[in-house]
């Protein structure tokens, strides 16, 4: 005599797991600890941390980083010959992009985009997706820099209802302005000079808001503060103010080191 074969493991994957409540991962884990003998459970998550501690020493953790552009075009350019979207060379940039490295969310924008549109173009997608686009964010910092603050802030809430922009995504795309660089905008300063009757307005082209490294560095904090803020819960008319005001500070403070 001798034992029956033993059947494989069954495979249970989860994903999008740190999206579970505390109560249904603690429930989670008194299954893993039942069957055991015969499953292998598989939890994907973007956030290990909202993964509960009891979950974590009962697994490995693998690491995967977001997909370089290299690996998702070839990919994206097979799927789209397959399945005969119509897609242009700007609308690609978008897709790869706005998906940040994710393969998923890219193939959900290509077919969003594709469905609502019909062609994949830059302006498509971003209206897809309902994020703004370089033009709208160099409006808005123009807006910001150059017009006083009623007006930039009525502005801006127009470009905001219009487009259904929300104000966490035009922060994070001003900051890429700010600390990477982009676009070029310009920037109208009104410098008061004794020797002249009126104020002298001169104009100044700026490569991406190209601010000098100490008044960068007090706009940036001023950013992450906002952005805290909006990420508790707060007014973003009350952050927009915020914002608009941080900026109107920051070119105040150019002008007076100019």
């Amino acid at each position: 005599t001798h034992p029956l074969p033993r059947k494989g493991f069954k495979l249970v994957i989860l994903d999008e797991a740190d999206a579970m409540t505390q109560d249904a991962q603690n429930a989670l884990r008194r299954v893993i600890e039942k069957f055991t003998e015969n499953t292998r459970f598989c939890l994907i998550c973007n956030y290990l941390s909202k993964i509960i501690p009891a979950l974590q020493s009962r697994c490995t953790r693998f690491r995967f980083g977001p997909l370089t552009a290299e690996l998702m075009v070839p990919r994206l350019q097979h799927v789209i010959q397959e399945e005969g979207v119509d897609v242009s060379e700007d609308g690609m940039k978008a897709l790869v992009t706005l998906s940040s490295g994710d393969m998923r969310r890219a193939l959900n924008i290509l077919q969003s985009t594709s469905m609502a549109f019909g062609k994949v173009t830059e302006e498509n997608v971003y209206t897809c997706t309902g994020h703004p686009l370089k033009s709208d964010i160099a409006n808005i910092l123009d807006w910001m820099l150059n017009q006083d603050f009623s007006t930039a802030y009525r502005k801006i809430m127009e470009l905001k209802t219009l487009k259904g922009l929300a104000l966490q995504d035009i922060l994070t795309e001003i900051h890429l302005f700010v600390h990477r660089g982009g676009e070029r905008v310009w920037l109208q300063m009104i410098l008061e000079r004794p020797n002249f009757p009126l104020p002298l307005t001169e104009c100044f082209l700026l490569s991406t808001v190209d601010f000098p490294p100490s008044i960068r560095i007090q706009l940036l904090i001023k950013l992450a503060d906002i952005e805290y803020r909006l990420a508790a819960g707060t007014s973003e008319k009350i952050q927009l103010s915020s914002l608009i005001a941080a900026f109107q500070v920051t070119r105040d403070l150019v002008v007076a080191e100019a």
